[in-house]
């Protein structure tokens, strides 16, 4: 561990971390991090943990900075942060780690056995390459015209599995059940949908992956 962020930390457990509001003056809340010692080194390589601080510091966060495992140098906030604002006296970021919001993890297993794919890897990960669109420019498979991206925008993941993407199950491991109730498609601007439109389907750009 490297100083000055080493110094300001406390392990409380063999995974969480704190930094305590009064190791600097204009704190509000404590920064709590998840990670494994050797995590811990990778994130000392950055500036991230001096994000966490940025933001305890910010008007109206509620119980603390928090930082996940996958924490890294983000726009304001980390990567991987996260936070909570009162209704009244709290803040909205819409930008506040990144643009590419609402991107998340999920684990899926398969039934190959190591020994059915070892010496095979190279070949799968370019079948991938080739099947999941990813990148800066990339366009889906999905050819849907203008009028048909409300109707995806409102109904989320429901309105993927109607058109044969996913299972029923889905969405039962997915927050809020792969939609929000009260989306209105019509608060977002022609720009954002004529940008979102040819993007549907693809992996997206950055810390995205497969």
């Amino acid at each position: 561990m490297t100083p000055p962020e080493s110094e300001l930390l406390e392990q409380l457990s063999p995974f969480k971390w704190r930094i305590p509001k009064d190791r600097h003056p204009k704190m509000r809340v404590d920064g709590i991090i998840y990670a494994s010692p050797a995590l811990m080194e990778d994130i000392f390589r950055d500036q991230a943990l001096n994000q966490v601080i940025n933001v305890a510091q910010l008007p109206g966060i509620i119980r603390a900075s928090l930082a996940m495992p996958d924490i890294h140098w983000g726009y304001g906030f980390p990567i991987g942060g996260v936070a909570a604002f009162d209704m009244q006296d709290g803040i909205v970021s819409p930008g506040g780690v990144g643009y590419d919001i609402n991107c998340g993890v999920r684990l899926l297993r398969s039934n190959l056995l190591e020994g059915e794919v070892a010496g095979r890897l190279r070949n799968l990960i370019q079948v991938l390459y080739h099947n999941v669109p990813a990148g800066v420019g990339r366009e889906g498979r999905l050819r849907l015209k203008a009028s048909q991206l409300p109707r995806v925008l409102e109904q989320g993941s429901h309105w993927a599995i109607h058109q044969g993407y996913g299972w029923q199950e889905d969405l039962e491991r997915t927050e809020d059940q792969g939609r929000l109730r009260n989306a209105d498609s019509s608060l977002v601007s022609p720009r954002a949908m004529e940008r979102g439109l040819n993007q549907l389907g693809t992996l997206g750009s950055g810390n995205h992956y497969l």
